[in-house]
This record gives C-alpha cells, structure tokens and sequence, in this order.
C-alpha cells in the first residue's frame, strides 16, 4: 500500500527547532538576574504620588470617626436559628400530643376540611365543620381564600394515547367555592320541602 515515497513523508523530523519566540519573556540562564529593591527611602516624589487629592478631600468631608460605646451588639442569625429550633420542638411536641390543638391541623386533616366545605350549602353547615375539627370560622374563612384542595373540571378531560401504548389523562384544575345560600333562601327551601 503505496510507495516509499508517501512513507517518507509520515516520519516525524529527529529535531525539533524551538519556535524564535520561545524564551523571549522569560529570562535566559546567561542574563544575569535582575535585583529590584523596593526604595528604603521615601523620596519626595514617591509622597506625592501616594497623596491623592480626591481621596484626601473625601476624608476630610467626612470627619473622624464617631464610635458609641454604649451601643447593644445586634445578632440576627443567632435568633433566627432559635427561632427556628424553637419552632421545631413546639411541632413536635403539638404532633405528640394526644389532646387537638385549636387551630392547628395536619395537611390530610386540612384538605378534607376544605373538601368538606365545598358541599356545604349553609353557613351553618361550615359554622359546624369549623367546630368539628377544632378551628375557628373566621380563621377556615381567612384561610380559604388562599388555600384549597384539588379540584378538577370533568368536563376538561383530554385523553392521549402515547406511542407506547400507555394512555394519560390531562384536566383542567378548578377552584370551587362552597354554594353557600342566604339563610333567607335556605329557609323557603326548607319550607317547601316540609309540604
């Protein structure tokens, strides 16, 4: 497979030429080392160049220093990490409790609350679920508005056949407020059901 000649001009060279800028910044063994000595004398003209101006006029502006001695020692991360172990013992110990804690509930507790509270159709209704699971109205009330559980629109649903055969359902997520009736409307509904 070809001739000696493409062989010959495979082979690397036996000597290698270092490049004419090789060396150029770095001193050579045959320059003699250069000594820089700091000056061990200030000069004049090495205490002007150290004064500027714009500093100098920046200091002067604002004064000496002015230190209270009488000051407290502020420290905001030494209080908020006991605030923070705090916080972890008082969980566990309400987690260990045997008794309820009034306005306290675990998450599962919460949502099925909240769930709950979407089929009431009286005030009365979640006036009784607030008591049953030991929270107080004005505060289920002040919750709901930020926090609900998961509803979803079924009417939403969209289904998808993936090419692996598996099959995934997407819905539209939904936020469902009790209908919760005046309490004269509830009363001729009442009404009209006893007759």
């Amino acid at each position: 497979m070809g001739g000696a000649a493409s062989k010959a001009t495979r082979k690397l060279p036996k000597r290698v030429e270092t490049p004419k800028w090789a060396g150029a910044r770095t001193p050579q063994p045959t320059d003699p080392p250069r000594e820089q000595k700091a000056s061990e004398t200030k000069t004049e003209a090495i205490e002007r160049d150290a004064q500027d101006p714009h500093f100098l006029a920046n200091l002067s502006r604002l004064g000496p220093v002015r230190v209270d001695h009488h000051m407290k020692t502020v420290r905001t991360g030494e209080s908020e990490t006991n605030r923070l172990f705090k916080s972890r013992s008082q969980s566990e110990s309400e987690a260990l409790s045997t008794q309820p804690i009034h306005n306290r509930l675990h998450a599962a507790t919460l949502s099925e609350l909240l769930d709950k509270r979407k089929s009431a159709k009286t005030q009365a209704e979640v006036e009784r679920l607030a008591e049953r699971y030991g929270i107080d109205v004005a505060k289920l009330q002040s919750l709901s508005r930020f926090v609900n559980s998961p509803s979803v629109h079924g009417a939403s649903a969209v289904r998808t056949l993936e090419k692996d055969g598996e099959e995934s359902i997407m819905v539209t997520a939904v936020w469902v407020e009790p209908r919760i009736q005046k309490l004269e409307e509830s009363k001729i509904q009442q009404i009209w059901r006893h007759k």
